[in-house]
């Protein structure tokens, strides 16, 4: 296999590892304040949003250290690990203990860092600036098919139900446990690129994350990525493009676990309100999909960069909270087990709250594709650091945003999203820019990246 060939295999087998591990989470976090809220046990006090506050705190935190992780162990096996802990997470819905659930959700907020840190490097590692939109558009689509199938699966399972029984339960996330482990395995298909860094190259990635058996090289190593992560943290485009990465936290949040316990609750949607959140994924999942593949897949047609890309994502995203605050009841997303019968401005519509799902993944695609796709451009040389510092305030902008989702009525949560939305994409608007100077004072084409 030729090298081009060898690291778009690699590209692939990123993205469908990803692809079953986040089908068996995403579902997990879509359904969990709903099965939560069901369950019988008395025993168990646990809040799904709280676990997930737990988890994008941790993450966050675990972010400083991630690429020093990920230099010691390396990104293949940093992958396995993390994907371990993430099937153990979901295993412990199975049957749930108040203990195991939050122990397990500080565990996974670690696992995650680590592994959003080593995926990051592993895109980057496998690209260069005339691959790395296509292949972050494969990796983002795959990824997003878990939107699709553990959605689906939760549909067809949980329609007409109006109560989850402990059958149910355990049925579900037994499947689940077992689809995350499938993709934890793939990740040992990856194959390893050959160490092609430049002698005295000392601020290269390959020298951060690459092989090498003494202990001390790899403290050394450890260190290094810390301190470029310190030190990326304050150049001027990080810091803009923080901004942007903090809507995809708040967002992250809202389709992921809020918009999903929104649908539950609605009375007026009748039998259908607990499948109908397996449905909503579904939606979330074919606009991710298609998001990924025309902007990710066609980037090489795209002769005006990212700009339009991310423009596109913050009109479709205030199209879907016009229609949601129109939509969806003003309590819904603190409504308790019996759910609301509040209407909002127009009786709740089952298509328009499809739309909305559907318009919620297209334009969170525009932001993470083009996130992905700048980040692997400007930090070639700094991979892991980058990566972790960008999940590193997305995770805890996606904290705060599930801490208050336990609190704040609907219009709160929604005018929190359109503002940070707006100047996110002004602030990416920016970096974009000077990336294209860059490139135009290099002579390259601009379509390129």
């Amino acid at each position: 296999m030729s090298p081009e060939g060898k690291k778009l295999f690699n590209i692939i087998i990123l993205g469908v590892s990803f692809m079953f591990i986040f089908t068996a989470f995403q579902s997990c976090g879509n359904i969990a304040q709903t099965v939560i809220t069901n369950l019988n046990n008395t025993d168990f006090h646990g809040s799904g949003y709280t676990s997930m506050s737990i988890i994008y705190g941790v993450l966050s935190a675990s972010n400083l250290i991630s690429p020093s992780l990920v230099a010691i162990v390396g990104p293949q096996f940093s992958m396995v690990i993390s994907g371990v802990f993430y099937s153990l997470y979901i295993a412990v819905f199975i049957q749930p203990a108040t203990w195991a659930f939050y122990t397990a959700s500080v565990l996974i907020g670690i696992a995650a860092a680590v592994l959003w840190t080593a995926q990051g490097n592993c895109l980057t590692e496998n690209s260069d600036e005339n691959t790395i939109g296509r292949n972050s558009g494969i990796f983002w689509a795959l990824l997003q098919f878990s939107l699709i199938f553990g959605n689906l699966y939760i549909y067809l399972a949980w329609q007409g139900k109006t109560h989850i029984s402990e059958s149910d339960r355990r049925t579900v996330f037994i499947a689940l446990t077992v689809i995350s482990l499938v993709g934890t395995v793939l990740f040992f298909l990856i194959r390893k690129q050959e160490d092609t860094k430049a002698p005295g190259d000392d601020d290269s990635t390959n020298e951060i994350l690459g092989e090498n058996s003494s202990a001390r090289n790899k403290m050394l190593r450890a260190v290094a990525a810390f301190k470029k992560s310190i030190t990326l943290s304050f150049t001027k485009e990080m810091l803009l493009l923080s901004v942007t990465t903090a809507y995809t936290g708040l967002v992250l949040t809202f389709f992921s676990g809020v918009y999903g316990t929104c649908i539950g609750a609605v009375n007026r949607f009748g039998s259908e309100e607990k499948s109908l959140i397996g449905l909503s994924g579904i939606f979330i999942g074919v606009g991710e999909i298609l998001g990924g593949g025309i902007f990710g897949l066609l980037s090489k047609k795209n002769r005006s960069g990212r700009n339009p890309v991310v423009m596109l994502g913050i009109l479709v995203h205030f199209i879907a909270f016009y229609l949601i605050f129109f939509n969806m009841p003003n309590d819904a997303p603190i409504a308790p087990m019996e759910g609301t019968d509040q209407v909002a401005y127009m009786i709740p519509s089952k298509e328009v709250a499809m739309l909305c799902s559907f318009l919620l993944g297209l334009g969170d695609s525009c932001f993470n594709t083009q996130l992905l796709s700048i980040l692997g451009f400007l930090y070639s040389e700094d991979s892991a650091p980058a990566f972790a510092i960008f999940k590193f305030v997305q995770s805890i902008c996606a904290a705060v945003a599930y801490f208050y989702s336990n609190y704040f009525l609907l219009q709160w949560q929604l005018l929190i999203m359109v503002l940070v939305g707006f100047f996110g994409t002004i602030t990416f608007f920016t970096v974009e820019w000077g990336a294209a100077a860059a490139l135009a004072a290099r002579g390259s084409d601009y379509s390129s990246i």
